[in-house]
């Protein structure tokens, strides 16, 4: 039986994670209240991505010291944890559709803005370990990253709801936030893929 393949883990990888998925969970308390009380699809997408976060970054955390073989296994499964807020966000807007109600565009923007601040912390702890640890480091990189355009999009929207007065915006963001998670999610899987098939022997 050959001995498990077990690749260096970047110094500081394992720290950054755990920071990162206390950052994402304690975020998505404060965007979840908002993005409820005022009506927003995009926010409340945005907070499920947050929840998302702290789990991958959890998963990461504890799986980032194992051999190569099971790290590619858990990315495959994070490609579908990825997945997760595009069919929540789907069902929300779906629902916000029947009542297309403006979001508050104060609340809005403010808590966009502090998401986004969020968001840069985390893909700046990541930034130096998205090439290294394979789909883990990947997963967790490009999570942070798609939330920080997603963030920026919405103080954009926030905008525009205050000038036109329409919850479509809103509805429209949303549905895009869930598109560019199942884009991540194919990256995330991508990469897994290609750390198994390292582990085949060459003919």
């Amino acid at each position: 039986m050959p001995e498990p393949v077990v690749t260096p883990i970047a110094p500081g990888f394992r720290q950054a994670v755990i920071l990162v998925a206390l950052l994402n969970l304690g975020y998505f308390g404060v965007e979840f209240a908002v993005a409820r009380a005022i009506g927003s699809v995009s926010l409340l997408a945005d907070s499920v991505d947050f929840l998302e976060d702290a789990c991958i970054n959890i998963l990461i955390f504890v799986s980032a010291a194992w051999s190569l073989r099971r790290r590619a296994t858990v990315g495959s499964v994070l490609a579908f944890v990825i997945l997760i807020p595009a069919a929540a966000t789907i069902w929300i807007a779906v629902v916000k559709i029947l009542d297309p109600t403006p979001p508050e565009v104060v609340p809005l923007s403010l808590t966009a803005l502090g998401a986004l601040a969020v968001n840069l912390t985390c893909a700046a702890l990541l930034v130096r370990h998205r090439h290294h640890n394979g789909s883990l480091a990947r997963a967790a990189w490009l999570s942070a990253r798609n939330d920080a355009m997603a963030n920026v999009a919405i103080i954009f929207v926030a905008v525009l709801t205050a000038v036109f007065q329409t919850g479509w915006l809103d509805i429209v963001l949303g549905v895009a936030i869930g598109l560019l998670n199942a884009d991540a999610a194919r990256a995330v899987w991508r990469a897994a893929r290609a750390e198994r098939a390292s582990l085949q022997p060459r003919a």
